[in-house]
C-alpha cells in the first residue's frame, strides 16, 4: 500500500515552489488510533506531506532522473494539532538544488494561520546506487498526474509544465 499525504497540488513552479493541500478527514484509518477519543494527525505525517510536496518538486526538476530521498529534517516546529475538518496547505520553497541533493523550506498553513514550518534536506543517491532501482520513475510521474501537478504547474520559463518525454510519457 502507498500512502499519499497530500490530496492535490494547487501550485507547481518547476525548480522553485509547490503548494499542495491535505484535508484531514475522520475517514482516515490512522485517526481512529491516534488518539482514541481525540483524533489528531501526527506531526511526522504532516512532515511527510511537505516532504512529498518538496520531493516531487526536486525530482521533477531533474526530469525524475535522480533518486531523491528525504535525508534530513533540519528543523520542524508546529503550533497545535491538526484534527478532522482541518485543511492544511503545504508550501515547499526550493532553497537550493545541487548535484548531490536539495534543500526546501516548508510551511504548513491551516486556513490563513501558520501552523508549522520546517527545513528538509533531500539527497540524490549516488555511489553504488546507480544500478539499483529504489523507486520506479513511473511512480512519481503517476503521482504528479494524479495530484494535478500538470494541471496547475508552470515550467521555469513560465510556460505550462509538461510531462517528461520518454518511456513513461502518455500512460
Amino acid at each position: 500500500m502507498r500512502w499519499y499525504w497530500i490530496d492535490r497540488f494547487i501550485e507547481f513552479e518547476s525548480g522553485r515552489r509547490a503548494k499542495a493541500v491535505k484535508a484531514v478527514s475522520l475517514a482516515e484509518e490512522y485517526l481512529h488510533d491516534h488518539f482514541p477519543g481525540h483524533p489528531v494527525m501526527p506531526h511526522p505525517l504532516i512532515i511527510e506531506g511537505v516532504a512529498q510536496t518538496g520531493g516531487l518538486l526536486v525530482a521533477e526538476y531533474n526530469a525524475f532522473s535522480e533518486k531523491v530521498v528525504l535525508a534530513k529534517i533540519s528543523k520542524a516546529k508546529f503550533h497545535g494539532d491538526a484534527v478532522p475538518g482541518d485543511v492544511l496547505t503545504y508550501t515547499a520553497d526550493v532553497e537550493y538544488i545541487k548535484k548531490d541533493g536539495a534543500m526546501i523550506l516548508g510551511t504548513v498553513h491551516r486556513g490563513e494561520e501558520l501552523f508549522g514550518y520546517m527545513e528538509l534536506v533531500f539527497a540524490h543517491l549516488q555511489n553504488g546506487h546507480e544500478n539499483r532501482m529504489l523507486f520506479e520513475p513511473q511512480t512519481f510521474l503517476d503521482m504528479m498526474r494524479m495530484l494535478g501537478a500538470y494541471d496547475v504547474g508552470r515550467a521555469a520559463d513560465g510556460s505550462p509544465l509538461a510531462e517528461p518525454a520518454g518511456p513513461t510519457a502518455g500512460r
